[in-house]
């Protein structure tokens, strides 16, 4: 039988035994029941026909994130992020009792760094690492002003409890200084919006010493305490002494509600020092991320010391990221939907991603022309003597079973990059175009690390590899993904692949007003800086690097 998707035969049976172990038990215990001849079987590949192209980013949703970026981050093949942070505060306690004649003490900004411990020092203490989370070790300018612009809880163009999105606008076609975010009653200038200034650093550059906090009691003890790194400094206390401590008894303090539309958070504004930086991804939706207000005030007891207090407001209102990019290296734009791109653009923030479409156009299927997915059911299905297919308990029957499919994606080499191994940690992350959602492969993968995501889902996104010879690829297992195709007649026969230093954090951000194929994109893209540039399935492209989608399958050589 002659069609464009030709068997190529196995040299060794010890390499499918190999790809069955990976593959998983699930595979056979869901399918083998389905598949006809099973005991009796051939093993054997061959691609299939695949389309992968750019598609250019913006309008992504960017509040309440898991993680906020702060900071400047120069990507050595497209050019500057910038990324600042635009966040409401919510009081601990409302109605609060700071009691009599009370005078703030210090007000203190706490904000931990995603970190890591390493090792243990000399004295037992554990030390800490935000390498994965940090980008770059330039020092930046922060300034953190009070939000005038209220960030509504719901979106009143919609039904009633409808939450209010805030999306991207980081083009820069504004102006390049200013931080923006959109919603369908249009753009937000959030300079325009800032109040006062309370707080300014000139020189910021994150550490990932612990944080150390030595009391010393009235009877002279001292105590130690060591806090996860974390961005923590003193703010101006005149400022929240006229916005907390002086509204002792005022509605403002009674309730979050009426707190929001008094006090409308802050704003940090991260910029450039001498063009450069440094980007840190914080854990300001955290529990230790907070700002305490430390105060004395008198006792009621003559003669007696001041009693001491605490009041802490915590980030757990609406917060969101935004972006300003100065591609000035790369140009991103939309990409060719039927020859495909020579080269595929996957970069973090409102950035660029790739679609692959992996059932393209027609084929010969046969002698006949035919679509790709419909000679590909063909090739694996089974039918009747009337040439229909054989439907059982709700699933086709199979006369081939896909043991393994693996989406083959190159790194472009010609890269400028400052050194070898600098993407050695990126991911490559694919989602379901359709249902912006993981693909079914990523549950059946058992690999999951909820402490080390660089070493999670190994089996289904895997992990950059790099050859003797310097050439780096990527292996996207979509082995449930094709085997739903065929059983359920799943029709999402579109991939997104996004760059991602996080593959644990699988929520969607939707794209505003979306006119494309594409209407959201996984959140762990947005919360990453990082770019790459991959090879795409262009014919231009050379085989040896051209994305490729393999198939290996089990056929039954039954009559």
């Amino acid at each position: 039988m002659k069609k464009t998707f030709k068997a190529l035969k196995f040299t060794s049976f010890l390499l499918f035994t190999i790809l069955a172990i990976v593959a998983c038990d699930q595979d056979f215990t869901s399918i083998e029941s389905d598949v006809i001849g099973l005991k009796n079987f051939n093993t054997g590949s061959y691609p299939i026909p695949i389309t992968s192209y750019n598609k250019k980013l913006d309008s992504l949703k960017i509040n309440n994130l898991n993680a906020s970026l702060l900071g400047v981050f120069n990507d050595p093949i497209y050019g500057q992020t910038t990324a600042s942070i635009i966040t409401q505060v919510t009081p601990s306690i409302f109605n609060p009792n700071f009691g009599t004649n009370p005078i703030i003490d210090s007000v203190v900004l706490t904000i931990p760094y995603f970190n890591k411990i390493i090792s243990t020092d000399a004295d037992g203490n554990s030390v800490y690492s935000i390498s994965d989370s940090l980008f770059g070790d330039s020092p930046i300018k922060l300034s953190i002003y009070q939000n005038n612009y209220f960030l509504r809880d719901f979106d009143p163009n919609e039904d009633l409890n409808v939450i209010q999105n805030y999306y991207s606008n980081a083009s820069g076609t504004i102006n390049t200084t200013d931080n923006f975010a959109v919603t369908a009653n249009g753009v937000i200038n959030f300079d325009s919006q800032k109040g006062a200034l309370i707080y300014e650093n000139d020189s910021l550059v994150p550490s990932s010493n612990a944080i150390v906090l030595k009391t010393i009691a009235a009877d002279g003890t001292e105590t130690t305490e060591r806090k996860v790194p974390a961005l923590r400094d003193t703010l101006n206390s005149a400022f929240w002494k006229s916005l907390i401590i002086d509204k002792t008894n005022d509605p403002v303090l009674s309730n979050s509600n009426n707190f929001y539309n008094y006090f409308r958070g802050l704003y940090f504004k991260a910029e450039a020092v001498n063009n450069d930086g440094n980007m840190i991804l914080l854990d300001i939706a955290g529990s230790g991320s907070n700002i305490t207000i430390y105060y004395s005030s008198d006792s009621s007891v003559e003669g007696t010391d001041k009693l001491n207090g605490s009041y802490v407001l915590n980030f757990s209102g609406n917060k969101l990221n935004t972006f300003i990019n100065n591609y000035n290296l790369v140009s991103l734009e939309n990409g060719d939907k039927t020859n495909g791109d020579e080269k595929l653009y996957l970069k973090g923030s409102e950035g660029s991603m790739a679609v692959v479409d992996i059932f393209s156009g027609n084929v010969d299927c046969d002698g006949v022309e035919e679509t790709a997915i419909e000679c590909f059911k063909k090739e694996y299905r089974a039918v009747d003597e009337n040439g229909n297919y054989i439907l059982k308990n709700g699933s086709f029957v199979l006369k081939k079973l896909i043991n393994e499919a693996q989406l083959i994606v190159y790194e472009d080499e010609t890269m400028t990059v400052p050194s070898d191994d600098y993407h050695k940690y990126d991911r490559i992350y694919a989602y379901d175009v359709k249902n912006n959602i993981p693909l079914i492969d990523y549950s059946y993968d058992p690999s999951s690390s909820s402490s080390n995501a660089f070493n999670s889902k190994l089996i289904h996104l895997g992990q950059r590899i790099t050859d003797e010879n310097g050439i780096s690829r990527y292996k996207i297992r979509i082995t449930e993904h094709l085997n739903n195709i065929l059983l359920k007649d799943s029709t999402n026969t579109k991939l997104g692949l996004v760059l991602s230093t996080n593959v644990n954090y699988v929520s969607s951000s939707s794209i505003l007003n979306s006119k494309d194929l594409v209407t959201g994109v996984p959140s762990a893209s947005i919360i990453t800086p990082r770019g790459t540039i991959l090879y795409g399935s262009n014919v231009n492209v050379p085989n040896d690097k051209r994305m490729s989608l393999e198939i290996y399958f089990t056929e039954s050589t039954q009559n």
